[in-house]
């Protein structure tokens, strides 16, 4: 036989019991409320995982970002300047009596930076100031775009 019975209130401290810090008991059952683990649940209620989230992830986490509309297209064409051809010479270039022979099919040559050496560029693309720059020098530059161009025409 029971001497003393405890009070409702402290029977129903458990989980789920009642209403007890949760609102409606319905709200404290699963994680609904909650929003689960980890990353999920980040948006209405979760005001109090934002700066977790920026502190992460960075400011960048929220919000779109880059180029949204799908008629704008992103130019993915590899770009190089002569200074950089100037510097790397030994990587990009072989030596031929005729002077240095480079070989840059998917790039296209742009004008920053000197040159000093005698430079034969197969590349896809260059600027006027590349093209001038490399002709005053004694070089000479392939551009496959324009023979793309007068094979179409």
């Amino acid at each position: 036989m029971k001497t003393h019975k405890r009070k409702k209130v402290s029977r129903y401290r458990g989980k789920n019991q009642g209403n007890y810090g949760h609102g409606a008991r319905k709200k404290a059952k699963k994680s609904g409320h909650k929003g689960g683990i980890g990353m999920s649940g980040s948006g209405k209620r979760a005001d109090h995982k934002k700066t977790l989230i920026t502190k992460l992830y960075g400011n960048n986490y929220f919000g779109k970002q880059g180029i949204t509309s799908r008629k704008t297209k992103k130019d993915k064409r590899k770009r190089i300047n002569l200074k950089q051809l100037e510097e790397n010479i030994e990587t990009y270039a072989k030596k031929t009596p005729k002077g240095f022979k480079i070989e840059l099919k998917d790039y296209k040559i742009l004008g920053k930076g000197e040159v000093k050496n005698k430079l034969i560029i197969t590349a896809f693309d260059a600027s006027k100031s590349a093209i001038e720059k490399i002709k005053k020098a004694g070089g000479e530059i392939i551009l496959l775009s324009k023979k793309q161009e007068s094979l179409k025409k």
